[in-house]
C-alpha cells in the first residue's frame, strides 16, 4: 500500500495546526514561533547548500545579515516602508551578495571552500562593525514593521503578532515548495551528481561550476528572506546577525533535521530552539546540557530528527533524491547537455 496518503495527511493536519496555532496560544509562543520559522528558512536556506549541493558554507549569516540592513537602511525613520519593494531589495542585495562570492568561492574545493566562505563572512562581518554607516557596532533600529499596502491602503498590519506569524508561514511554505521542486527537478538531480561523484557528473556533461553557483545564489536569497522578516520581528539590527557563530547555529539546524531532507532543517530549527527555551528556564548552565543533548541527538538519529517520522510512519518523510551519482547522471545527462547550448 503506498504511503503517499499518510504523508499528505500528515502535511495537511501540520499545516492546519500551523494556521490555528497564533489563535489559540499566548503572544508570548506566537513570537516564539515566528522566531522559530524565521531560523527554520535560514537553516532551509543553508541546507539547499550544504545538504543538496554539497557545499559547506560559512558566509550564510552574513547574506542573512545584509538583508536585514537593507531593511533598516531603506526604512524612514518614523513610517513604515513597503514590504512590496523593501522585501525584493533585500532579497536581491543577499542574492547578489551571495552570487559575487559563490563566483570566487566556488573554484576551491572541501576544506578550502569553507575557509574562504568563513572569510567572506567575516569580511561583511567587520564591515557592518567598523564602519559607521549602518550604526557601527551599535547596529540600526527598524522603527517599524514594513506594511503591506496597495495605493496607500494598509492590507495586513504587520504590527500584529499573529498577522506577522501568518506572514512568516506564508513565505516558509513558499520557501519550502520552491526548494521541494528545485531539489526534483533535473537541475537538482544535477546538484546532486555534482555533490556525490563530480568527476562522472563533469564526464557526463553536466556544468557543474553554473549548476552550483545558481544553487548558492538561491540559497542566498532564502538566507535573505529569512535576514529580513528577522529584522522586522525584533526591530533591530547588528554585526552580530553576521557572524560565523550564527552560520554554525544553523548548521547545527540542519544536522539535526536531516541533511538531505527539504522540511528537515525547520524541523531542526523547532528542536533545537525549543530545546533551549526549555532548558533556559531549567538551569544556568543550560548550554552545557544543549550540547549533550544535541550530540545525543546526532548519533541517535544519523538521518537527523525526520528519521522520528519513518519510525513513526514506517515510511519515509519525503522523497530524497537519488543517493548516487551514477542513477543522477543517467537519468538526467541529456537536460544538462541542452543547457549548454
Amino acid at each position: 500500500m503506498s504511503d503517499r496518503p499518510v504523508r499528505l495527511a500528515v502535511i495537511a493536519v501540520l499545516l492546519l495546526a500551523a494556521v490555528a496555532l497564533p489563535f489559540v496560544v499566548p503572544t508570548y509562543y506566537v513570537q516564539f514561533a515566528s522566531k522559530v520559522m524565521i531560523m527554520g528558512l535560514l537553516a532551509l536556506a543553508l541546507n539547499l547548500a550544504v545538504g543538496h549541493g554539497g557545499m559547506v558554507s560559512l558566509c550564510h549569516a552574513a547574506l542573512f545579515g545584509i538583508a536585514g540592513y537593507v531593511l533598516a537602511l531603506s526604512t524612514p525613520k518614523y513610517d513604515p516602508a513597503s514590504l512590496w519593494l523593501t522585501l525584493p531589495l533585500a532579497v536581491g542585495a543577499s542574492a547578489l551578495v551571495a552570487l559575487a562570492i559563490g563566483a570566487l568561492a566556488l573554484r576551491t574545493r572541501g576544506v578550502y571552500f569553507i575557509m574562504v566562505t568563513l572569510a567572506f563572512g567575516e569580511m561583511l562581518f567587520y564591515l557592518f562593525h567598523d564602519t559607521g554607516f549602518a550604526g557601527g557596532s551599535d547596529g540600526a533600529y527598524v522603527n517599524t514593521k514594513p506594511e503591506i499596502a496597495i495605493v496607500g491602503h494598509a492590507l495586513l498590519d504587520l504590527e500584529k503578532p499573529v498577522t506577522f506569524y501568518l506572514v512568516v508561514l506564508g513565505a516558509l511554505l513558499a520557501s519550502l515548495m520552491l526548494t521541494g521542486m528545485l531539489v526534483r527537478s533535473p537541475f537538482g538531480h544535477a546538484l546532486a551528481a555534482a555533490r556525490d561523484n563530480e568527476r562522472r557528473a563533469r564526464s557526463l556533461g553536466f556544468p557543474i561550476f553554473r549548476v552550483r553557483l545558481t544553487a548558492f545564489a538561491i540559497s542566498g536569497a532564502l538566507a535573505g528572506v529569512a535576514g529580513y522578516f528577522a529584522a522586522a520581528q525584533f526591530g533591530f539590527v547588528a554585526p552580530q546577525m553576521l557572524g560565523w557563530h550564527q552560520s554554525a547555529t544553523a548548521l547545527v539546524m540542519v544536522l539535526l533535521g536531516g541533511l538531505r531532507s527539504v522540511a528537515g532543517p525547520v524541523l531542526g530549527a523547532l528542536v533545537l530552539m525549543g530545546l533551549e527555551e526549555v532548558l533556559k528556564a531549567l538551569t544556568v548552565h543550560w548550554k552545557l546540557i544543549e550540547g549533550l543533548i544535541v550530540v545525543m541527538i546526532v548519533l541517535a538519529l544519523p538521518n537527523g530528527a525526520r528519521q522520528l517520522l519513518t519510525l513513526a510512519f514506517g515510511a519515509p518523510a519525503e522523497a530524497a533524491p537519488p543517493a548516487r551519482a551514477e542513477g543522477s547522471a543517467k537519468v538526467e545527462a541529456p537536460a544538462a547537455e541542452t543547457g549548454h547550448g
